[in-house]
């Protein structure tokens, strides 16, 4: 279920960069946090031509997608394609390659555009220091109407 949320309620904890996953271009991205202490997602910037979405999506979100994939198999940015539905088809792999820079996800050594889970211990830790300190970096940005997927768990 979608639900519209104002930026103001969405506190910036960290502002990076991150290669694209075919490493054609370079990625700036905002993780965030709700009043809930959800951690969010989201691309800003593409040094390339590729079109992609703004939207915050949920890391609860995006694990509660990985969850509905077979054990065997492994993860693809076509997992994602949901949580951005009618949106740039760019998305969801630039999401991942989010997720592989956070240490999230790693590719697979004989597969290299499949990956697996990592461990997010480390990565929440690191978030949970930034939301404690009560960081809320400011940025730039042009700042369209923000949507945040609506997560039933926390990690």
């Amino acid at each position: 279920m979608k639900h519209v949320t104002p930026d103001s309620s969405i506190r910036i904890l960290k502002v990076a960069n991150c290669p694209s996953l075919s490493g054609k271009s370079t990625l700036t991205y905002h993780i965030g946090c709700n009043a809930q202490s959800d951690i969010l997602l989201r691309v800003v910037d593409n040094t390339g031509r590729g079109f992609f979405s703004k939207e915050w999506v949920s890391l609860n979100t995006i694990f509660q997608a990985f969850d509905k994939k077979a054990v065997d198999k492994p993860i693809i940015s076509l997992l994602l394609y949901p949580l951005f539905q009618g949106k740039s088809l760019n998305t969801p792999a630039f999401l991942l390659a989010v997720l592989k820079q956070e240490g999230l996800v790693s590719p697979l050594e004989d597969h290299p555009k499949h990956y697996e889970r990592l461990d997010p211990d480390a990565f929440n830790s690191q978030m949970q220091q930034l939301i404690q300190s009560k960081v809320d970096l400011k940025t730039d940005d042009a700042k369209p109407a923000v949507t945040a997927k609506k997560s039933a768990s926390k990690n």
